[in-house]
């Protein structure tokens, strides 16, 4: 037999699909947009590029940050479990194989849609370093520094997804772990040098990619290689993890009557009978399509959890800490919002995905319900899911977007000569914020429905819904507003001359406010366009990938 044949046939099939070449060319065209976006602004403002080097390397290398540290979510998290759904992976351990083959072909199989992006993104890059402010060893250390956190991200998705079977499961899990190595490392560190008032000192860090990152670009001494070395080493371990789990846990036990740690597991999934029986009888009344979507218990409860712990750290924050803490929060805040918003996508494509492969779909078609009927069952469980969490969280967000933006505007007026800043523009940039961040789940939830109901398989159908939803959008929206923002002060300044305080605290309001304004038309326009596509199309789509043929990397090899 071939050495390592599953590598060489999924390399193949991989660099033959269209979503490796225009992954590589989504990322180049980003690249050159940001790009000549700060070369404009260069010019429109007439300051030499060198001042405008260092932030482009910045955005263009933090956004690179995030997209590889997404890739073992959406890649790899779901790439052997969904072999284990379909019941193809054991057929692959019925021959010769053995594990590092089969993982190994899914690592760089996955690992070539990255790379190819890395690719197209590196000669972009490297017109900082003409453009001035950026060294040749910060843009070689900060690559090198990219390569290893795309690395590590896919081999935490196939850790996760060697010993899961649901794809929701593998994705939150793997999206737990990156937290913890990316964020506990560095978390750990702070805490303990303000607890010992000592400087940081990199110990848990080492094994973090983020750090890694961070470190390329900072000044003076660090642990870049150390933490290379670690976080590298951390990834191949992951690795080999999933190479001796993989053979292992493909089997399906077989059903047996719940009892033990399986009735545990199954009162915790969908609760006890009389708890079942009364949510049985509350949701099926209404929507058949409801009670089916929204009966594991375990989902509500996780977003709970998420929401009490927001609550929690806010309450101590507001008691305990200085008003100066906001700008940290909302420096971070992001993450949850991040959370929040992959768990939206994931919940609202997940009930298509999983109907049409255990048959549900098929049974759905040929009941009286309607489609508008089915479609409506599922934006009732969502609600019913997501809807108070939600508020909530968005009042958390709006109470904190008010301190912070006062803080922020409070030290501005401090140095600008003591001017106030306006509460009523901060209380309208901090409502828009928030009005903006419910328009989004609205939109995510709609249009994941519709990638649901279109898409082979979860992890796919969540990508698409993110990336069109959320992250295009906010690249074009972040540069046009900050574009007009621009022209209007600097329109305002060739006509009174110098700009004055005014208009230099209400700038970054300018930004907020056209943000919102955009991001509302956007959100708009992705409900209304996936809401009448599922209510007019739903049956004939659903027809249509039924009958369609499913394909699968190794599933081919197996037959």
């Amino acid at each position: 037999m071939a050495f390592l044949p599953i590598v060489e046939r999924e390399l193949r099939v991989a660099a033959r699909k269209g979503s490796t070449i225009w992954f590589r060319v989504l990322a180049a065209l980003i690249a050159l947009v940001i790009a000549a976006g700060f070369l404009t602004l260069s010019l429109a403002f007439g300051v030499g590029n060198a001042r405008f080097g260092p932030g482009l390397f910045g955005t263009l290398t933090w956004l690179a940050l995030a997209a590889t540290l997404a890739a073992g979510l959406f890649f790899t998290a779901d790439s052997l479990s969904e072999e284990k759904r379909e019941g193809t992976l054991g057929f692959l351990f019925l021959t010769d194989l053995r594990g590092y083959d089969v993982v190994g072909g899914k690592l760089l199989a996955t690992s070539l849609r990255g790379s190819y992006a890395l690719l197209a993104l590196f000669p972009v890059l490297a017109i900082t370093l003409l453009m001035g402010g950026v060294t040749g060893l910060q843009f070689w250390k900060s690559a090198l520094a990219l390569v290893n956190a795309l690395f590590c991200s896919l081999t935490a998705g196939l850790f996760i997804s060697s010993f899961c079977r649901d794809s929701q499961r593998a994705m939150g899990g793997t999206l737990f772990l990156l937290l913890l190595v990316c964020a506990g490392g560095p978390l750990f560190d702070s805490l303990v040098a303000v607890s010992r008032r000592t400087g940081f000192s990199p110990i848990g860090s080492l094994t973090s990619p983020v750090y890694v990152f961070w470190a390329s670009s900072a000044w003076g001494k660090t642990s870049f290689w150390a933490g290379l070395l670690g976080s590298h080493l951390l990834g191949w371990g992951w690795f080999t993890l999933a190479c001796f789990l993989a053979p292992r846990s493909w089997q399906q036990r077989g059903r047996r009557v719940p009892d033990g740690s399986a009735f545990w597991a199954y009162s915790w999934k969908y609760g006890r009978a009389g708890a079942r029986e009364a949510r049985r009888s509350k949701l099926m009344d209404p929507n058949p399509v409801m009670w089916l979507a929204a009966r594991e218990r375990w989902q509500t409860f996780t977003v709970w959890v998420m929401v009490l712990l927001v609550l929690g750290l806010f309450a101590v924050l507001v008691l305990t800490l200085p008003s100066m803490v906001w700008i940290i929060w909302a420096q971070t805040s992001w993450m949850v919002l991040t959370v929040l918003y992959l768990w939206a996508a994931s919940q609202a494509c997940r009930f298509n995905v999983e109907a049409r492969r255990s048959g549900l779909l098929e049974l759905l078609l040929v009941t009286p319900l309607e489609g508008r009927a089915i479609i409506t069952g599922q934006w009732r469980a969502l609600l019913r899911m997501f809807g108070l969490p939600v508020v909530l969280l968005v009042l958390v967000q709006l109470a904190s977007s008010v301190f912070a933006q006062r803080a922020t505007l409070g030290v501005m007026a401090a140095t600008a000569g003591g001017l106030a800043p306006s509460l009523i523009l901060n209380l309208a940039g901090a409502a828009a914020g928030a009005l903006s961040m419910l328009a989004n789940m609205v939109a995510l939830m709609w249009f994941g429905m519709w990638m649901g109901l279109t898409s082979k398989n979860a992890s796919l159908a969540t990508l698409k819904t993110v990336v069109f939803v959320q992250v295009l959008p906010w690249l074009g929206i972040s540069f046009a507003s900050t574009a007009i923002a621009g022209i209007l002060l600097f329109t305002g300044a060739l006509r009174g001359g110098a700009p004055s305080n005014t208009m230099m605290l209400s700038f970054p309001l300018l930004i907020a406010g056209l943000s919102a304004a955009l991001s509302l038309a956007k959100d708009a326009a992705f409900f209304i366009w996936a809401r009448d596509r599922l209510f007019l199309r739903f049956r004939g789509e659903a027809a249509r990938t039924l009958g369609a043929p499913r394909q699968s990397g190794n599933r081919s090899v197996s037959r």
